[in-house]
């Protein structure tokens, strides 16, 4: 049975997941070209916001929140990335969402640690990424097979993991200056 600080808590983590997963990643190069443009990531904030949520609050909340998210992007509301439905699920982008899931569990293994450490996070960090991008490449390559798609494999392997992973493994360092605080909010639980 769900409590009301439960209750807040997935409703919170929701809609940090929902909101963030719609706001893509700017880097503003001006003083390469003398101007204001800006170069777009192909990424979002809803890895290292996901990991934050998963270092604030306990696993079982994040899981819940992210299947609501799943479910909500499936069948109600077109809160993923590149849109949502069930025709969604015939896409290599949902493996990587399905690959969030074990990133929450790593992720979780620090607040079960006496201490969050920046080493202890760099590490669980990039274990979490990595098994995210498995689980999207495994179910990339199970629609390859059942579709006879085989041409279509190194393509996807480059455009959703090898053209990415850098940039997720760069987003764990932003993430690094909010250890101290976070650290210091889990003491004063």
């Amino acid at each position: 049975m769900l409590n009301f600080y439960k209750l807040i808590e997935i409703l919170v983590s929701l809609q940090s997941i929902v909101i963030t997963s719609m706001i893509p990643v700017y880097v503003p190069l001006a003083f390469i070209y003398k101007s204001t443009k800006n170069i777009e990531l192909p990424i979002t904030w809803q890895i290292p916001t996901i990991i934050l949520l998963t270092l604030i609050f306990q696993k079982k909340i994040v899981f819940r929140a992210f299947s609501i998210y799943i479910i909500l992007g499936l069948f109600i509301y077109p809160v993923f990335q590149e849109g949502g439905s069930i025709g969604y699920l015939l896409t290599p982008n949902f493996g990587y969402l399905l690959g969030l899931y074990p990133l929450i569990k790593i992720i979780d293994n620090l607040n079960n640690g006496n201490k969050i450490n920046v080493t202890n996070f760099l590490k669980n960090g990039f274990i979490a990424i990595s098994a995210m991008h498995l689980t999207g490449i495994f179910y990339n390559f199970i629609q390859i097979i059942i579709f006879s798609q085989f041409n279509l494999f190194l393509y996807n392997l480059g455009k959703y993991s090898l053209g990415k992973i850098g940039y997720h493994f760069l987003m764990l360092f932003p993430l690094l200056l909010l250890l101290k605080p976070l650290e210091l909010l889990k003491r004063s639980k």
